[in-house]
């Protein structure tokens, strides 16, 4: 995509390398030209920055000779031409060497950009046990004599608490640690982050070892997670010395605890991996998380750089989930079905204990949601050792009801073990229409709500009859649209599937035929999950459905997009569009992204009222509309600024076609 608003700094996106080039020990030469062929290669692929591994420059397990003047000096001289290198290459990067300051010798990183040399950050942590001696040679970051070294004609800021502020790529701000750094008690990196740094560095020297990618690749994320930022992680590779131990070139890049990237190991030639970190994302993150602005922050200095622009080049380097609420992998998939099911049922069989009723009312359609509230009201009796016919599930047939969902809620019923009613709702809502004077011919909002409002006056006043309560069937994607009949639908006692986006409803109900269910329980199930999403309120025409939600109101799989990037990131209308282009580019066009982009923005803020009204209902995941949890928005809100960035975006349709 062309275009400012599709810039990778707009979009929040900057475009990192984690490297592990191809090195021989002492030969520094060598190494700097390998180095800087790797800067040239991450620049092509639109890179601002590329992390190389710990004193990459000269070798990590060079021993004794740190201590020769011609190691060193010849490290500094390849020092200043990788930084002259960034100007000619348009890259900055970050590489490792060891550096003499006033007597004492230091393991350092080096930021270079802008042709010169913009700060050095030495190893604040040196092990000494097992296989490593790092106290032989190099000297404690807390020993720092100084915290400004002459390197070439500069003065350049040095010590363990700087942080780098990126002018290019709006919250972008660099903070960089070394190896073991990340392996103690407090890592300097969450000081770093508390101090305003978003993308973390790590160049590392760690050996391999049984057992040690895993654990360091858990380290990588989880630290990642701790500090609300990205972490780059660049280990040397097998061309270090194998006197005694063996080095894999591991190259990680996680955010938030996902991990983006993770290169092939045992590699001797220079390879490197590389995604798009969000710093938007991150900084979304640390707004919503108060315990981190709650830290009291450190003392960092600060220093004010320029990186070049990423380039994303039409592709984007990370993860794009289609189905954020639905994991890809099938067994990762089964176990969050698994523990949402536990989450709902477990909050139905709490509120069963506390309130003593041991019976309760709902509505079955033949539809996905109700299926899915009915398996869990069945799960929440078995866990409190209550008979299934305290379960008084009612099908109330009107105008809309095909023979197939008709005939699938009642055998699903019947399979299940519960207590069944028939209760047809046309006469009782044609009496309503001739009271309220309304022609039953004219199939508009009243004839369709009606009917709604009369079902839950049915399950209300049974619910009182046996002194139950009415579970609630709609799901989270109908909340955010305002897809439910206020004071209809939209009503309930409990409300099970008020955190369930209608993407897992489908794979809950799945899953259930799979894993907890069989028979003709399991064969009810996949017959329901064929069965189009409709509210089977209009009349059919020969047996045919006439009224199919995603017709009318658009895809759920993109409304559950948006819905996801608008609430849980907090991402602009501009970016959702952009990410949406990539996840769904063989699904749907820019234009039809941008009809249901806005169909969603109108409705998510025209129905807030709807919400603000909503019973109580256990959350399950990372995004949930309940006012007394995690979103309070006013029901007179605008959507003013949401519907201009549409409107400017569609402006820009000739741009969005070119792409």
């Amino acid at each position: 995509m062309t275009g400012s608003l599709f810039s990778a700094p707009a979009l929040g996106f900057v475009r990192v390398a984690a490297v592990a080039p191809e090195l021989r020990v002492a030969d520094v030469d060598f190494n700097q030209r390998a180095i800087r062929t790797a800067m040239e290669q991450a620049r092509e692929r639109g890179c601002a920055l590329a992390l190389f591994p710990e004193l990459c420059l000269t070798g990590y397990t060079c021993g004794d000779l740190f201590r020769q003047f011609a190691l060193l000096n010849a490290a500094q001289e390849a020092l200043l031409l990788l930084a002259e290198a960034t100007r000619e290459l348009d890259i900055a990067a970050v590489v490792g060497l060891p550096l003499a300051v006033e007597g004492r010798l230091f393991n350092c990183a080096a930021l270079l950009g802008e042709g010169r040399v913009l700060g050095i950050v030495p190893k604040t942590y040196l092990p000494n046990y097992a296989e490593f001696y790092e106290q032989r040679h190099f000297t404690s970051a807390l020993r720092a004599p100084t915290d400004c070294v002459r390197v070439g004609d500069l003065d350049v800021p040095f010590g363990n608490a700087l942080i780098f502020r990126d002018a290019t790529h709006p919250g972008c701000v660099l903070g960089i640690e070394i190896c073991e750094d990340l392996w103690v008690v407090e890592p300097p990196s969450g000081r770093l982050a508390l101090g305003g740094a978003t993308v973390l560095l790590n160049l590392s020297a760690s050996p391999a070892k049984l057992g040690q990618a895993a654990y360091r690749r858990d380290l990588v994320r989880q630290q990642s997670a701790r500090c609300l930022a990205a972490y780059v992680y660049s280990g040397a590779g097998p061309g270090e010395s194998s006197s005694d131990l063996v080095f894999d070139g591991h190259a990680l890049i996680a955010e938030n605890g996902q991990l983006l990237a993770e290169s092939q190991r045992f590699v001797f030639e220079t390879h490197m991996v590389i995604a798009d970190v969000d710093v938007q994302k991150i900084a979304h993150e640390r707004a919503l998380n108060v315990s981190f602005a709650q830290a009291a922050p450190p003392r960092v200095t600060s220093i004010e750089i320029r990186l070049p622009e990423s380039k994303l080049h039409g592709a984007l380097l990370r993860p794009v989930p289609a189905r954020p609420f639905v994991p890809s992998d099938p067994a990762a998939r089964a176990q969050h079905c698994r523990e949402v099911f536990a989450i709902q049922s477990t909050g139905l069989a709490r509120r069963l204990r506390h309130t003593g009723v041991q019976r309760v009312t709902l509505g079955i359609s033949g539809g996905l949601d109700s299926t899915l509230a009915l398996l869990v009201t069945a799960r929440a009796f078995d866990m409190l050792n209550l008979p299934r016919e305290g379960i008084l599930a009612v099908t109330m047939p009107g105008f809309g009801t095909t023979e197939r969902t008709y005939h699938n809620a009642l055998a699903l019923m019947r399979a299940l073990g519960v207590s069944v009613r028939e209760i047809p709702i046309r006469n009782a809502v044609l009496q309503h229409f001739a009271d309220i004077g309304h022609d039953p011919n004219v199939h508009d909002v009243t004839f369709e709500n009606a009917q709604a409002r009369e079902r839950t006056q049915i399950l209300m006043d049974l619910a009182n009859q046996i002194g139950g309560l009415v579970i609630g069937t709609g799901d989270l994607s109908e909340l955010a649209l305002g897809w439910a009949t206020y004071n209809g639908d939209h009503m309930s006692m409990y409300h099970v599937n008020a955190g369930v986006p209608k993407t897992l409803v489908r794979y809950l109900v799945e899953w259930s035929a799979d894993e907890v269910f069989s028979g003709e329980t399991a064969r009810v199930l996949r017959d329901i999950l064929a069965t189009p999403i409709t509210p089977e309120l209009l009349p059919p025409k020969d047996n045919q459905l006439q009224q199919k939600t995603e017709e009318v109101i658009g895809p759920y799989v993109l409304h559950d997009f948006f819905l996801f990037q608008h609430v849980r990131n907090g991402f602009p209308p501009h970016k959702v569009f952009f990410l949406a282009r990539h996840a769904f580019a063989d699904e749907f066009d820019a234009e039809t992204i941008l009809k249901w982009l806005g169909v969603f923005y109108e409705r998510f803020f025209s129905q807030q009222f709807k919400r603000n009204a909503m019973p109580d209902g256990p959350k399950v995941g990372s995004v949930a509309l309940s006012p007394r949890g995690d979103w309070r928005m006013p029901s007179d809100a605008h959507a003013t600024l949401w519907r201009t960035a549409l409107e400017t975006l569609k402006a820009q349709a000739h741009l969005v076609a070119a792409s």
